[in-house]
């Protein structure tokens, strides 16, 4: 029996319009987003669908993952073996240093296709399930923080108790009154974590954040900046409040290092710093040797990504924390799949279909497409 190989690879460079602005300590978001999705066909006629997320003040351009994908990947992906998925990542690894996004996109759309071929979803192909839903947690990002409350106010009566507010973009005491605003009114009933994406300077970053403790929140994310490991484990040892490493914690290397130094107390895991679901599996199987558990977080993916990350969070026991999945629901104004990953009750619903469980709509990548690359 011939074995299926990539026969094409197609790319379009979208830009999806958002519905609010968001406001985050490394850097702002307005107006819209844009993304690299990719098309893989096989040899035998399954279609697989992949996407690259990146943030230029996080990990790159997608102008720089499109290039990389079509430059420089593209030829070693097409008429590769669609099954080896190991082998070919650790030759798209030799031939191109970084680009974890461009490379993440080719690994779900080669485990789409694989999945759709045998019947299996990727979290099969992955171990299997161990969870069917995760609960969302939603971001208070907004520049209007009002607006931000009015729609916890909708929220939380339907289930949605995970709230994730974003520190160090505004004034200290602006932060607190946030959240002291979101206590007072929600009190207990919601799960309140803090995120300063790197937002604060280490000289007096402790007095900071002991002030945030007073509203008992379940994490506090990436206070200093990535280079500044030492600071993250003297702040983990004096607070009280476990500390997330995010920025901190890209790769296996760093997730020995921030457990070697006792950087954190949990860690958040993306696609998009990872370059693989296999490779975000590697990091998590550190973490859960060390006892850090993580949560699934994201960049400024679209329903391909997020479906990928969604099964990656059900097959992989670890990462107990929920996720961050909620852009295509909340706010991008259009997305690309013909119907959106179901959110129920403040829970991501794990597709249940093969391969990512999702259905591409070409005419809405088609739509929001600015650059189109086809062979």
């Amino acid at each position: 029996m011939t074995e299926a190989t990539i026969e094409r690879l197609r790319l379009f460079l979208i830009e999806s319009p958002i519905k609010m602005a968001r406001l985050q300590g490394v850097g702002n978001v307005k107006g819209t987003v844009k993304r690299v999705l990719i098309e893989l066909t096989s040899s035998d006629g399954v279609i697989g669908w992949g996407e690259a997320a990146p943030w230029e003040v996080f990990t790159g351009t997608p102008e720089a993952a499109f290039a990389a994908l079509d430059i420089y990947l593209r030829p070693i992906v097409t008429g590769k073996p669609v099954r080896r998925i190991r082998a070919l990542m650790a030759e798209l690894d030799r031939a191109l240093v970084g680009h974890a996004e461009a490379k993440v996109a080719i690994e779900m759309a080669l485990l789409d296709i694989v999945g759709k071929s045998s019947g299996l979803s990727v979290a099969d192909l992955l171990g299997g399930r161990v969870r069917d839903t995760i609960p969302l947690s939603f971001s208070i990002a907004d520049p209007d923080f009002s607006a931000d409350l009015e729609r916890m106010r909708k929220m939380v009566p339907d289930g949605n108790i995970i709230y994730k507010v974003k520190t160090g973009v505004k004034p200290h005491r602006e932060d607190l009154d946030h959240l002291a605003a979101i206590r007072k009114e929600f009190g207990d009933k919601v799960d309140l974590r803090v995120d300063y994406n790197q937002a604060l300077a280490p000289f007096g970053a402790i007095k900071i954040l002991r002030d945030v403790e007073e509203f008992a929140p379940t994490f506090i994310e990436q206070p200093v900046p990535r280079k500044y490991l030492d600071v993250m484990a003297q702040l983990t040892a004096a607070l009280e409040t476990p500390v997330l490493a995010d920025e901190s914690c890209f790769d296996r290397r760093d997730m020995m290092e921030v457990v070697r130094c006792e950087a954190a107390d949990a860690v958040s895991i993306k696609l998009m710093k990872a370059g693989g679901l296999f490779e975000a599996q590697a990091i998590m199987a550190i973490a859960d040797i060390a006892g850090l558990p993580g949560y699934g977080g994201t960049l400024w993916e679209g329903g391909i990504g997020l479906a990928a990350g969604t099964q990656l969070i059900a097959a992989t026991s670890g990462i107990s924390l929920g996720c961050e999945f909620y852009m295509p629901h909340h706010v991008l104004t259009e997305d690309v799949l013909e119907e959106r990953v179901a959110n129920r009750a403040g829970h991501v619903v794990v597709p249940d279909g093969p391969g990512l469980g999702i259905r591409v709509s070409e005419a809405s990548v088609r739509a929001n497409a600015r650059v189109i690359a086809e062979a």
